[in-house]
């Protein structure tokens, strides 16, 4: 079992496919009510009555090199994250690597109720939060019953 291990850097050529396969199926859209597991970043979704509330996990992503647009009902966040400072330099092979590093993209299918021009985007601490307001027609009325 030691020759497999020796002929071949077993852990660099996983770590070389599935950043393959990441590049292949990375920027496919998914909708609110599902998501790709292990996709960077990571992001809850909820509403009120009066918005529609997303958060995007991207610590260690600079936010001037974050993108935000809606267009046609779909909401996309963009960027990168850069590789962390202090990491071991030339020499060093990489046998696991947990943290994301490059461009990413993910798009999110919003409802139709959702008003393009009611957005407002803030970033602290590592967590991007978007709201994206609700028309008007479609927020719960009281009615009185006479």
């Amino acid at each position: 079992m030691s020759d497999l291990y020796s002929r071949t850097d077993l852990f660099s050529e996983f770590d070389r496919l599935q950043r393959q396969m990441e590049s292949l199926f990375g920027g496919l859209p998914s909708s609110l009510r599902s998501s790709r597991f292990g996709a960077f970043p990571q992001i809850n979704i909820g509403t009120t009555d009066d918005s529609i509330e997303i958060v995007v996990f991207a610590p260690g992503v600079d936010v001037g090199g974050l993108d935000v647009a809606i267009e046609r009902g779909l909401l996309t966040i963009s960027g990168e994250r850069k590789p962390a400072q202090g990491v071991a330099g030339d020499g060093t092979r990489t046998y696991a690597q947990e943290r994301f590093t490059g461009t990413f993209r993910r798009a999110i299918e919003l409802p139709q109720n959702a008003d393009p021009d009611k957005v407002q985007a803030r970033y602290t601490n590592g967590c991007l939060s978007i709201s994206v307001g609700k028309r008007e027609s479609s927020r719960p009325k009281s009615i009185t019953v006479q």
